[in-house]
């Protein structure tokens, strides 16, 4: 079993209910400049043209699941503007916006918040640090926040009382793993895949009560990032690398779809990292 799959093999058990909107940001600019995660070392040279063409492979890959894609034009000097999850949350046609732990990330959250405006988003600004779908992740009507390293768990309450639904809020412990949707993956409206040793014990209790029959990632997975993925709740689309997932997967019936994002990899970011949900 390789981490690829093609769209002939699909399974249709889990056939997805309709086909997702999502917001992507071209690394026109990608570099990796400074040092704000365990993955970035700027002294490494990185290839911005590997970068555009493997964000290219994701791109297309949407495309061909007939997924609405939207585009976010990159600014300069904001090389992380690709990792378009972290730029807010939508859910009900209202987009959160961002306000980013790191001041080198800061103006990407007036940025989205522009473009969700434009598009016709009612826009809520927020007053606590979060870093949007990178720490907020909707699981059928339950949105799971997590804090420890970007998001403060105040961000928490602020989203549960803009959406009005059950927010779960879970510790990240290890700083490889410092953004939720690196630790966990979203599969369908009641699975998740997670990593273990990313969370506290109080949070592993919460996850295995809720969602026991959940995927449990490798180590050797969750070191690509194969966990930081997007599902339409019948195609997932990984990491190429991460193989046991891929085969997880599979043996319940979705069909994994494995693309290489090795040099977006250096900056700390994979699959989700590079897409945002809009949900109307």
């Amino acid at each position: 079993m390789t981490a690829t799959s093609t769209l002939d093999d699909a399974n249709l058990t889990h056939a997805p209910a309709s086909s997702p909107r999502v917001l992507m940001c071209r690394p026109e600019h990608f570099t990796v400049s400074y040092r704000i995660n365990p993955w970035m070392y700027p002294e490494n040279p990185t290839d911005t043209g590997l970068a555009l063409s493997q964000w290219s492979v994701l791109y297309d890959t949407y495309r061909s699941l007939g997924f609405q894609v939207d585009i976010i034009d990159p600014l300069a000097g904001l090389p992380d503007m690709v990792y378009a999850a972290n730029g807010g949350f939508v859910l009900d046609g209202i987009a959160y916006g961002a306000k980013f732990h790191h001041q080198e990330r800061g103006p990407e959250g007036p940025a989205y918040m522009e473009w969700f405006r434009a598009q016709g988003f009612e826009v809520v600004e927020p007053v606590e640090v979060n870093e949007g779908e990178g720490d907020f992740l909707l699981v059928g009507d339950t949105i799971l926040a997590a804090s420890g390293f970007r998001s403060d768990t105040g961000s928490h309450k602020e989203i549960a009382d803009i959406y009005g639904r059950e927010v779960v809020s879970l510790q990240l412990i290890n700083p490889s793993y410092y953004h939720l949707d690196t630790a966990l993956a979203v599969v369908d409206s009641t699975t998740i895949a997670y990593l273990p040793s990313a969370f506290d014990e109080r949070s592993l209790g919460i996850l295995r009560e809720r969602y026991p029959d959940a995927i449990i990632a490798t180590e050797e997975d969750a070191a690509v990032l194969g966990l930081n993925s997007f599902s339409d709740g019948h195609n997932v689309v990984i990491a190429e690398r991460a193989t046991t997932f891929a085969a997880d997967l599979a043996d319940r019936g979705y069909n994994p779809i494995g693309v290489e994002l090795s040099e977006l990899l250096l900056g700390g970011g994979g699959v989700k990292c590079c897409t945002l949900e809009l949900r109307s």
